[in-house]
């Protein structure tokens, strides 16, 4: 099989899901939340995602999208659909591990994306464009085409030769991260309180005074 990850994969566990009938956007920003994360806490996060108490950064495609006061006032969603697909395949992978002898749920995500695969263009039932006029044929092609998609996640122990420093320094970043969550109350239950900004509670303050 082809993977996406050009480094070297030995001592690195894959998996992938083709064709999936989701958004191309929401999975990979499903991919980014998870990547270089511990399985375990990818899972919880995921758990999160798709129970709709903890949503993830969008970094980019997120015009017209609202802000979370769960991330600090930036702009995230709850891309459910997108979620379960990551999360089959990350269990995929952890099935794969453990029929190498490896303990897949101490592993360390150190590959995740989403690739589109094919198109498939959807057109109007024949006369929709001339219907009521007396005339028969077929319409212009609709817009709202079909995108299949697929997702890849690599698993691996965090010493593979492939680990670049760049890499281990996302991976102690987002371990250090997942900690300060759970620190804060996340559990994968409830959405981590932000405090509210300075000149906001200034604000606050001078109306009950």
């Amino acid at each position: 099989m082809k993977y996406s990850f050009n480094l070297d994969k030995e001592g690195i566990v894959f998996a992938q899901r083709y064709n999936i009938n989701a958004s191309y956007k929401d999975l990979c920003a499903a991919c980014d939340a998870v990547r270089y994360m511990k399985v375990s806490n990818a899972l919880a996060a995921l758990d999160g995602i798709i129970t709709m108490r903890m949503p993830i950064l969008y970094r980019k495609f997120s015009r017209h999208m609202g802000a979370r006061h769960e991330l600090g006032g930036r702009k995230g969603a709850y891309p459910v659909k997108a979620a379960r697909e990551v999360r089959l395949a990350l269990l995929n992978a952890m099935g794969n591990a453990k029929n190498n002898g490896l303990d897949g749920e101490g592993m360390i995500i150190i590959h995740s994306s989403a690739n589109k695969t094919r198109i498939e263009r959807r057109y109007p039932s024949k006369g929709s464009i001339s219907w009521g006029r007396g005339m028969y044929g077929r319409g212009a092609t609709n817009h709202s085409d079909i995108e299949y998609a697929k997702v890849e996640i690599g698993l691996g122990q965090g010493d593979e030769k492939a680990i670049t420093d760049n890499m281990r320094y996302f991976i102690r970043q987002k371990s250090g991260q997942w900690a300060k969550e759970t620190n804060a109350g996340y559990d994968a239950k409830k959405p981590v309180k932000q405090k509210a900004p300075a000149k906001m509670r200034e604000k606050k303050a001078k109306e009950l005074a």
